[in-house]
Parts: structure tokens; C-alpha cells; sequence
């Protein structure tokens, strides 16, 4: 085929279906940038110019769009976790048994990579009751969940905390009152550059009247699990529930 006979194909296609030109990006542009050159360089063509902007404020919307699609869909399954979640909770009929569940069914269903239930109390001494619920309980002395909360920051003590754990541990000194180690997580806690664990969520418990506070404490070694930007309503909920059914055992 002569270059004339494909020239002559090529103008009957795009006068029968303009849509091929109008619908390339990449050819519009590449029309637009001729008609430009043969303009010459002393005139500007406002129409290009606005069609540019838009096709710049276009790009943003629709990164924005995905954007708002991608969260809608992180969002919805992170609701998801957390029902199933409540749900395991609720499946519980005694406190080791609510122990059990959260740090294995529950664990692996928000995958996290260590849970612990922190508990202040006035009478520090060995108790055979509680040694028998194992390691994922930590008894501490009264203010230790607040002063845990609130390191890195100031004012009060927010009932959700999300925040990363650095290399260097910071909470050394906070844990000292903490029996059985001097963290919270324990050996996952501790070693060289202060354990694996990166990023954790603090969720402060309300015991009931006449009783001290406790800690419900989740880490992960991904350090972008748990972020200070990230919303707290949802383990707000899950704290609400844990809280509630801790009360229903603790009488």
C-alpha cells in the first residue's frame, strides 16, 4: 500500500469514527502541540491553555477518586476485623477463657503480633490466680497506664493511643512498676534495638466504680499498623466491649 492509499484509509477512518482521535489523550495532545508549532511561537492559543488545566484538574480528581475509593474499601475491612473480632469476644464464659481468645483468635483475626492486658492495683505481692493466667497479664502499680499513655505527649491521657515504638525503648523507666519484665510485651519487647515490635495501639479500660484502671496494649512489627493519623473510633468500640465483658466476670 502506497503511502497516499494509507494516508487516504487513515482520513476515511477518522472522518466515519472521530471518536479514535477524540478518545486518545496521547493523540490530542500531540494534535494540539502541532497546531501550537504552526502558530508560531508570538501566539498563544488560550483554548490549548485552558484544556491543559483541566486536563490537570481531571488527573486530580481522579487520583483523589481513588483515593476516597481506597479508604472507603481499608475502612470497611477494618470494620469487618473488628466485628468478628467483638464477636469472638463475646463467645467467652470466663475471664482465662477472654484471655485465651485474645490472644489467639482475636490476634489473628486483626493481625496483631502481641497482645497484653495490663491491670494496676494497690496490693502488689504474688498472687497464684493470677500467675496461673500466664504472661499476657501484667499487674502494675496505680498510675502506670496513664504515664504509659501519655509519653511522647502532654495534657491527659487519651482513652485510644496509636503511635509507633521506637528502636531505642522510651519506657523503660515507665515499666519498672510492671511485674514479670520491664515491658510490656515482654521478651518481644526487650533485645537489641528494643525488640521487633514497631507500632502499637493503647486502649485505656474503665473497670467499673471503687476499681483502677486497666491497659489493653496490641503491637505489630509493621510500624505503619498503628499510626497517630489513623481514626481510634472503631478499637474505641472494641476497648468499649472488651471493658464491658471484663465487668461482667469481675462481678
Amino acid at each position: 500500500m502506497t503511502d497516499s492509499a494509507l494516508a487516504q484509509l487513515l482520513r476515511d477512518k477518522i472522518i466515519s469514527d472521530p471518536e479514535v482521535i477524540l478518545g486518545d489523550q496521547d493523540l490530542m495532545r500531540a494534535l494540539v502541540a502541532a497546531s501550537d508549532s504552526a502558530m508560531g511561537a508570538n501566539v498563544v492559543d488560550l483554548r490549548g491553555v485552558a484544556m491543559a488545566r483541566l486536563e490537570t484538574r481531571l488527573d486530580r480528581l481522579e487520583d483523589t477518586h481513588r483515593s476516597v475509593i481506597a479508604a472507603a474499601y481499608e475502612n470497611l475491612a477494618g470494620t469487618n476485623q473488628i466485628h468478628r473480632a467483638v464477636l469472638r469476644l463475646l463467645e467467652a464464659r470466663s475471664f482465662p477463657e477472654l484471655l485465651s481468645v485474645l490472644s489467639g483468635p482475636v490476634a489473628e483475626t486483626l493481625r496483631i503480633d502481641s497482645v497484653r492486658l495490663i491491670l494496676e492495683t494497690k496490693q502488689r505481692g504474688d498472687d497464684p490466680a493470677l500467675a496461673a493466667l500466664g504472661e499476657m497479664l501484667g499487674i502494675a502499680d496505680p498510675g502506670f497506664v496513664a504515664d504509659y499513655m501519655r509519653r511522647g505527649h502532654g495534657g491527659p491521657a487519651r482513652a485510644v493511643v496509636l503511635r509507633r515504638i521506637p528502636a531505642t525503648r522510651l519506657d523503660v523507666g515507665l515499666t519498672a512498676g510492671l511485674s514479670g519484665s520491664t515491658t510490656i510485651y515482654g521478651e518481644a519487647g526487650t533485645g537489641e534495638n528494643g525488640g521487633w515490635l514497631r507500632s502499637e495501639a493503647l486502649m485505656r479500660l474503665d473497670l467499673g466504680p471503687g476499681r483502677l484502671p486497666g491497659m489493653l496494649a496490641m503491637a505489630s512489627e509493621d510500624p505503619d499498623l498503628f499510626r497517630p493519623s489513623q481514626g481510634t473510633d472503631l478499637l474505641g468500640f472494641f476497648a468499649g466491649v472488651f471493658e464491658r465483658t471484663m465487668r461482667g466476670f469481675l462481678g
